[in-house]
């Protein structure tokens, strides 16, 4: 028989990752129940927006063959590693497996719920209904919020992938600095972009690849092609790998965007891609954000590039009154977090001066309330103010955050169709 295992909410942001878990699984269903591990595992990314989330939102599946007779070990199997690894002492962990047949019936069934959980906000009771509906076997701790992803990962239809490979830390270096040759990180970006990408962040001098997060994780080298990650894998120089797994992923896909022709109102905790014309010039508040507001169909909405996306901000600074955009975001507290942005036309600014002298070409003094300007020099006199077009210091185009600002989900450009790129990061 041929099974979906699929697991999530392992994690707490006190440490654990969803992903090792899986990994772990992985080796002792091999090894105890002589399963055979079908394909890449799955690292689906969810919602980036819910706020239940634990930390990256990923939920973990893969694919079994294994005797039917022993199906039951598998499910136990399953329940002892989680009880051992996974921080179900964290009040935010509520972690979850399914065990789904390697059914197309159902698979298909199940894809509109999976791109949902990658969109949109879904509840515990649609996943109870899948799981009554087909009589799906599955285990449940505490709230059980992990069921939701688990189902999600097995059947989300992955029309866009990339890969990651990720390295794990040696058990006994759990929670200690992790050491790494930063240059090596460098030199594998160098060498295989853009096979590979997020690896590091040149213009800010990041190493992207190596979280900062208490939990298994030593790296992990994302990108559109396995020799190009694996590749990459081997130039980068670390402290000891205790094992590694690639994954097939969404990330890098914006598999969580919604187009705004595809919605009837906007709401918090979604994401989407959205058209509009700058209302008003852009503006700093305290902390370094920098906002602005677009009108669109739905009316004005407010747009924010925060602080952490560094060089970003000095972009959406440039923009003016009038220019027409493109913005790519999540919504929350009524505010689009900008992630990219496409500068679709930009508006024609002039400014007000004093009028020229025609004689000497030098610039003109007012000559008193009401009476218009003159030339001291010369005695020439002009009655208006002239209008200058100003040059613009941006041009149209995609523009993105730098890669250490990136969400999992996001899709950099250079994976994209992007008429410019000079404004890519890296």
């Amino acid at each position: 028989m041929r099974i979906w295992i699929g697991i999530d909410d392992t994690d707490s942001p006190n440490g654990m990752c969803t992903t090792y878990i899986a990994t772990i699984l992985m080796d002792r269903l091999r090894s105890e129940v002589n399963a055979r591990v079908i394909g890449y595992p799955r690292l689906i990314r969810l919602n980036p927006t819910i706020p239940f989330k634990t930390r990256g939102n990923g939920a973990v599946s893969f694919l079994i063959e294994l005797e039917e007779s022993r199906f039951d070990e598998v499910v136990d199997l399953t329940e002892d590693v989680i009880q051992e690894y996974a921080e179900l002492e964290h009040d935010k962990t509520n972690s979850g497996a399914v065990f789904i047949r390697d059914d197309s019936r159902i698979l298909n069934s199940i894809s509109d719920f999976a791109l949902r959980a990658v969109r949109d906000v879904v509840s515990m009771d649609e996943a109870l209904f899948i799981i009554d509906k087909f009589g799906i076997p599955y285990l449940r701790f505490k709230k059980g919020l992990g069921i939701i992803g688990a189902i999600a990962s097995i059947g989300l239809n992955l029309y866009d992938y990339t890969f990651e490979v990720l390295a794990y830390r040696n058990p006994r270096r759990f929670g200690k600095k992790r050491k790494i040759d930063e240059e090596s990180f460098f030199e594998a970006d160098w060498q295989t972009y853009p096979e590979t990408w997020d690896t590091v962040d040149w213009a800010n001098d990041v190493v992207v690849a190596v979280p900062n997060s208490p939990d298994p994780v030593l790296f992990g080298i994302r990108g559109d092609s396995l020799a190009g990650i694996m590749r990459a894998f081997r130039i980068v120089k670390t402290e000891e790998i205790d094992r590694y797994t690639v994954f097939i992923t969404n990330q890098g896909t914006d598999m969580h965007l919604v187009m705004e022709e595809d919605v009837d109102c906007l709401e918090n905790y979604r994401s989407y891609v959205l058209r509009g014309k700058i209302v008003e010039d852009p503006y700093d508040i305290e902390g370094g954000h920098v906002f602005f507001k677009i009108e669109t169909r739905f009316g004005v909405v407010k747009c924010a590039a925060f602080e952490p996306t560094k060089q970003f901000r000095g972009v959406i600074r440039k923009l003016k009154r009038g220019d027409l955009v493109e913005v790519y975001g999540s919504m929350k507290r009524d505010t689009i977090n900008l992630e990219k942005i496409n500068i679709l036309k930009l508006a024609d600014v002039y400014v007000e001066e004093n009028p020229l002298c025609p004689i000497c070409g030098r610039r003109m003094e007012s000559a008193g309330k009401g009476k218009g300007f003159r030339c001291r020099k010369c005695k020439t006199r002009a009655y208006e103010k002239i209008r200058r077009k100003i040059e613009r210091d941006i041009d149209p185009g995609f523009y993105e955050v730098p890669p250490c600002a990136r969400r999992h989900l996001s899709k950099p450009l250079i994976r994209m169709d992007a008429r410019v790129r000079k404004h890519v990061f890296r």
